[in-house]
């Protein structure tokens, strides 16, 4: 039964305080919060696939604030189970974030689509923003 605890997991080894001490100090790993994506400009449009596996559809929320684009993505803990059930967790309930400058962006146009733990948000281009934004600057 405690051969499913990974590499046999002793409490007393000086690594086990480093993996658990986000706990104690939030800012420990800066990418506790975050989650990976990719982003691919298709010259009318990006189409931005975040990462989320895991998640329920409904429990990722995605907002527009002043040019800022905001994923986030909510796991709730089970309390169906006791804690003294447990012989070894792993896995964290709490939420994760990201926050994209969306400024060239059509807002109104925005597609999501969230299929097999991958989040894609089509952001098409704002042509008429995009060409107010450009200017040249002269070499004296």
């Amino acid at each position: 039964m405690f051969s499913l605890i990974p590499f046999n997991n002793n409490e007393r080894r000086l690594s086990h305080y480093f993996d658990n001490l986000d706990r104690f100090i939030p800012f420990w790993n800066s990418d506790a919060n975050q989650f990976r994506t990719d982003i691919k400009d298709t010259g009318d449009k990006f189409i931005l696939q975040a990462e989320l596996p895991g998640f329920d559809k409904d429990n990722i929320k995605i907002n527009i604030i002043n040019d800022h684009l905001t994923i986030v993505a909510e796991r709730q803990e089970e309390n169906q189970n006791n804690e003294k059930d447990y012989v070894h967790r792993e896995r964290k309930y709490g939420s994760i974030y990201r926050n994209f400058d969306i400024s060239g962006i059509d807002e109104n146009n925005i597609t999501a689509n969230y299929h097999n733990g991958v989040l894609e948000l089509t952001l098409p281009k704002n042509e008429e923003k995009a060409k107010e934004d450009v200017r040249q600057i002269e070499i004296h």
